[in-house]
């Protein structure tokens, strides 16, 4: 854990947040991240970001829900308690996948929903009791922000960095410093 000064830019508009940040960018500020309180289409492209692996751990929870589904009723309804339904008992699990399948298919979409869940609050720090990471509480509202790590943008002095980002139609520039926590 160390920590690190961030430079943050607010804006009032989506549309001008992202013509801000590809000025930025063009003039060789690499801005880190953007906080928004809704989701802004293409705002990924534009900072770079690399697509998420969320779908891999979704398919991993997912096989690790229909194997746990088998086996439980697999023991459940064919070794431990038989049940002998119109005369025909439970002696082999293929004989009766049929009567299976809807409650594999529910705890595996189930373990598949809560594990990619509980990844995501993990993955993104977002747990009960941790502090927010939004850099202003009005980024949960009606603004939205971008952050530029100063140790990432060593060309640019901080006062540079500042005049470059209020010049790209901001409302407020500050300074906040945070504990960066790597994963």
């Amino acid at each position: 854990m160390t920590k690190e000064k961030f430079i943050y830019g607010m804006y009032n508009d989506d549309d001008l947040m992202i013509a801000g940040i590809k000025q930025l960018q063009s003039k060789g500020i690499h801005v880190r991240d953007a906080y928004s309180p809704f989701p802004i289409h293409g705002l990924e492209d534009v900072l770079g970001m690399k697509w998420t692996r969320i779908a891999i751990a979704a398919f991993i929870f997912g096989i690790t829900g229909l194997t746990l589904a088998i086996l439980t009723i697999n023991y459940m309804m064919i070794m431990d308690w038989p049940l002998n339904i119109g005369g025909k008992p439970n002696f082999h699990f293929y004989q009766n996948l049929p009567a299976f399948i809807p409650i594999m298919f529910e705890f595996t979409v189930l373990c598949a929903g809560h594990g990619m869940a509980i990844t995501y609050f993990f993955r993104n720090m977002t747990l009960p009791g941790l502090p927010a990471r939004n850099p202003h509480p009005r980024t949960t509202d009606d603004h939205f922000a971008i952050e530029i790590a100063e140790c990432e943008n060593k060309k640019f002095s901080k006062e540079e960095i500042e005049t470059m980002i209020a010049e790209s139609g901001t409302v407020a520039v500050f300074e906040k410093e945070r504990i960066v926590k790597f994963l």
